[in-house]
């Protein structure tokens, strides 16, 4: 039928196709890995949800983190590669620069556990909060900076709008420890004293890699339509990246 947009098996199997389902499939299993591990505390007691995620890197499942940690990362950089390989982002721009700095961030958290606290601290702990830290606040900027050119869009507006409430929603969850981290230098209370610091960190964790999974679905989309005209370029139109 004229007009209408459908994939053909050439479109299916592309590069970008098959690396969109990849990077989308590789967040997934995060959830699953690091969910999991959460599950068979859960069965223990909730209280061991307290401690951050990354206390798992110190213990027998230290292999289990690690691995989906690298798979999210690896998951990232795919779907990235995706969207600028399609002419959503430019590589150059601050929500890629953002959406790799949120990858980076999560490589220095498994090269670096946190510290052992029965140990004392260490250089790698110090590395390893940077690493979250880098992570935490890169996220909602890149999904709502991607975003953002294209929320008006005919074909991509709706999964923009989402990965932009997403990135919003991350920002909001990441409050509660700027608040934390206020007290701490206002009166010098530890600042992951503030709060149960695991429970924060899961909420603004699970809303972050939700933020993630989402612009996925978009790459998965872009992939299989034809190259869209960026905001702002010559050619484009509201409807330009449906034709």
């Amino acid at each position: 039928m004229p007009g209408v947009l459908t994939d053909d098996p050439a479109t299916t199997r592309s590069p970008a196709r098959v690396l969109a389902r990849s990077g989308a499939v590789a967040v997934v299993l995060t959830v699953v890995l690091v969910g999991g591990l959460d599950l068979v505390r859960l069965s223990d007691s909730a209280h061991h949800l307290r401690r951050t995620i990354s206390e798992y890197a110190l213990g027998p499942y230290r292999w289990v983190f690690d691995t989906g940690v690298v798979l999210l990362v690896l998951g990232s950089l795919a779907i990235l590669a995706v969207l600028v390989g399609r002419g959503v982002s430019r590589w150059n721009s601050v929500g890629a620069i953002a959406f790799a700095a949120w990858s980076v961030g999560l490589t220095l958290v498994v090269v670096f556990p946190k510290n052992d606290w029965a140990v004392g601290p260490s250089m790698s702990g110090s590395i390893h909060r940077f690493g979250s830290m880098l992570a935490f606040v890169s996220l909602p900027i890149a999904a709502m900076l991607l975003a953002r050119p294209w929320v008006r869009d005919a074909a991509w507006g709706a999964h923009a709008r989402w990965a932009f409430r997403f990135g919003a929603l991350s920002a909001l969850a990441f409050t509660p420890l700027l608040y934390a981290i206020l007290v701490d230098a206002v009166t010098g209370t530890s600042w992951w004293r503030v709060f149960p610091l695991g429970y924060v960190e899961r909420v603004l964790v699970l809303t972050e890699v939700v933020a993630v999974f989402v612009v996925g679905v978009w790459a998965c989309a872009v992939s299989s339509r034809p190259r869209p005209v960026p905001p702002g370029q010559p050619g484009y139109s509201p409807s330009s990246t449906s034709r």
